[in-house]
C-alpha cells in the first residue's frame, strides 16, 4: 500500500460522502480494530493486512464504490470478532439477509451468534427511520424503553 493509493482512496470515499450524505464508517471500524487487537493479534494482523493489500488498493484503483467496499471490511472485522451473520434493516424496521451492495438508506448490522454480546454497526443511512433507529437502540446500544 502506497501513500499515493491511500490518498486516492481516502479522496474517492471523501467524495461518496459529500455526494451521497452518508455516514463515515471509518470511526466504529477503528474502534473494532482496537477491539480486535487486544482480543485476537492474528485476526488483528489479518484485519490490517485486509486494510493495506485489498481495501486501499482496491478502491484506488478500480472503480468499486468506496462505501461498499468498507461496508464489506466492516463485515470482515464484525465477523473476526465476533461470528454471527449479518442483516440489512429497511426503514420499516424489517430485517433481511445482508446481500452486498446493501442499499444506502439500510442499516447494517452484523448480529454475533453469542446472545449476549450486542450487534455491531457495519453501516448506516445518512438518516436513521424511526424504526431504524428503535433498532440500533436496542441491538447496539442496549437501550431499553420502559413504558410507564
Amino acid at each position: 500500500m502506497s501513500e499515493d493509493h491511500t490518498a486516492e482512496a481516502d479522496g474517492r470515499l471523501q467524495e461518496v460522502l459529500a455526494s451521497s450524505g452518508a455516514r463515515d464508517p471509518r470511526e466504529f471500524y477503528r474502534d473494532r480494530l482496537r477491539e480486535l487487537k487486544s482480543a485476537d493479534a492474528s485476526a488483528y494482523v489479518a484485519a490490517v493486512a485486509y486494510y493495506e493489500d485489498r481495501l486501499i488498493p482496491g478502491i484506488a484503483t478500480t472503480t468499486v464504490d468506496p462505501l461498499v467496499a468498507w461496508a464489506e471490511y466492516g463485515c470482515m472485522l464484525a465477523e473476526s470478532l465476533a461470528p454471527g451473520r449479518a442483516v440489512s434493516v429497511d426503514a420499516t424496521g424489517c430485517a433481511h439477509p445482508y446481500e452486498s451492495p446493501a442499499s444506502r438508506d439500510q442499516l447494517v448490522l452484523h448480529l454475533p451468534q453469542n446472545q449476549g454480546v450486542r450487534a455491531l454497526p457495519v453501516s448506516l443511512p445518512a438518516t436513521l427511520s424511526p424504526a431504524q433507529r428503535a433498532t440500533y437502540d436496542v441491538l447496539v446500544s442496549g437501550k431499553q424503553r420502559h413504558q410507564g
